[in-house]
């Protein structure tokens, strides 16, 4: 996104006059109230889909103890149109600022937590800035995207001692939570090797290449952007650190030579002005969704951001087909696989440990970002323990409503609210949000290098995160059942 001239500034403000115009009497009264006793004070850097959980959730069931002060982004349209819907509530009247008057926002407002919903390879600059300014962050995943840019954020949080929440909401899922807790009970012994197979349709998948994270610049590809989701949950279900990754990727669907395949004569610009629409079935309307539309398309005015480019475009670099092996600091053996243009949605693991194999499967629906319906849910969930010899069992699957499976909902009410003890640690900070990362940017490394990447020569300074215990390697192992052999 470009910057912002003067005549988007004046706009803003005088938006944000405008908005304020918009809240009754009761409603300032309410909120003046609940800010003088124990509100809590937020800043949004990027306003864009994914800040909506957030500005949601603050202003709603947690508007009592929240308050967003201000909004800031690279874009003046949705500064202003966050700042009127946040303002709207009732709950809160926030400040716009431009993204080039982030440190003045901070200054002047003096949030106590900086939300980071920007491009993923701006993570690190507005965190870095938060951090140093005194403020606590709350970041979406995934961190960053570089290793130097990792090593920026290490070593911003021991300079100025405060600290960052990285959301990963997939952990707070109670059927991924069941699978943690059959885990550290031990129901297959110690773990000893993973496979994991992660699928993306031509719905959700295709809309990653749409969008800006089809650069990788911006996003670090899907093995930042998406696959940081999947490293956590395996660093966080084995309660182990990845060491060695290697790695093979390449994009194999998502290109003009598909679309010629297929019939069409080639990839365009974007959906909205494509001679082939009609052709394509990858066609994105991006008018016919009220919230996209107001976010994306009355906007382009500001920065020339298309939100429906073409998914067949030459210059797209990230890739669809990835193919991935990690070896952990407890022994343990991952083979993971990632691709983004499959018949169903969703993801297979399975955990073979000294007792068994633990299979777990969850059928996802999922649509394109910031549309109207949920974004993602789970529809069909399925676990199973199989002992090393006798018969299996099936285990009723834990239940939550909501995006993620559920997820979010325990998650915000952990992030706004407050929370019991948790057994399976399940909120993550800068070491949890640096190892998954850093397994993507290894692997990025190794698409480009054809060699093996030890996390240890991507940053220094990293430390062990907080961890639930594990069933031990050294413990007794029962013997399996006996059986005729032959």
């Amino acid at each position: 996104m470009n910057e912002i001239g003067n005549k988007n500034r004046r706009g803003i403000l005088k938006a944000a006059g405008a908005a304020g115009l918009m809240l009754a009497s009761g409603a300032h009264a309410h909120a003046a109230a609940a800010s003088a006793t124990t509100r809590k004070r937020y800043a949004v850097v990027g306003v864009g889909s994914r800040s909506r959980m957030y500005t949601d959730a603050a202003t709603g069931k947690f508007r009592d103890t929240s308050e967003i002060v201000a909004v800031c982004d690279t874009n003046a349209g949705r500064v202003e149109r966050a700042v009127k819907s946040i303002s709207k509530t009732g709950a809160s009247q926030p400040r716009p600022y431009l993204a080039a008057d982030f440190d003045k926002m901070l200054h002047e407002m003096k949030p106590e937590f900086v939300i980071v919903t920007t491009k993923d390879a701006t993570h690190d600059d507005y965190i870095v800035r938060a951090l140093d300014a005194g403020c606590d962050v709350i970041t979406e995943k995934p961190m960053t995207t570089t290793s130097e840019k990792a090593q920026r954020i290490l070593d911003a949080v021991k300079r100025s001692g405060r600290h960052i929440r990285v959301t990963f909401n997939y952990r707070y899922s109670p059927p991924r939570t069941q699978v943690k807790d059959l885990l550290m009970k031990g129901e297959i012994g110690d773990v000893l090797s993973v496979d994991f197979t992660w699928l993306l349709n031509t719905v959700h998948g295709a809309d990653y290449f749409r969008r800006w994270h089809s650069n990788k610049a911006n996003s670090g590809g899907l093995m930042v952007h998406k696959a940081t989701h999947h490293f956590d949950l395996v660093n966080w279900w084995l309660g182990a650190q990845p060491e060695r990754v290697a790695a093979f990727g390449s994009r194999q669907f998502y290109t003009p030579e598909t679309a010629k395949r297929m019939g069409l004569q080639g990839a365009h610009e974007r959906c909205l002005t494509c001679p082939e629409k009609q052709k394509c079935s990858f066609y994105f309307d991006l008018a016919a969704d009220p919230g996209l539309k107001a976010l994306y398309l009355d906007n382009e005015k500001y920065d020339g951001y298309f939100r429906d480019q073409c998914v067949w475009r030459p210059e797209i670099n990230i890739e669809d087909t990835m193919n991935v092996m990690v070896k952990y600091d407890n022994g343990v053996q991952l083979k993971y696989a990632l691709s983004a243009y499959d018949a169903w949605e969703g993801y297979h693991i399975a955990f073979n440990g000294t007792k068994g194999r633990l299979e777990h499967r969850i059928v996802e629906s999922a649509g394109a970002a910031g549309a109207a319906k949920v974004q993602s849910g789970s529809e069909g969930v399925s676990t199973r323990i199989i002992p090393l010899r006798g018969a299996p069992r099936d285990i009723e699957p834990w239940t939550g409503k909501g995006s993620h499976g559920g997820g979010d909902e325990v998650m915000l009410a952990e992030i706004f609210g407050s929370a019991p003890a948790d057994p399976y640690k399940r909120a993550s900070d800068e070491r949890a949000g640096a190892w998954s990362a850093l397994v993507g940017i290894a692997a990025n490394r190794c698409f480009e290098t054809g060699q093996t990447v030890k996390i240890a020569d991507l940053v220094t300074g990293l430390d062990l995160p907080d961890r639930a215990p594990m069933p031990d390697h050294r413990i007794p192992v029962p013997m399996p059942l006996r059986v005729k052999i032959p």
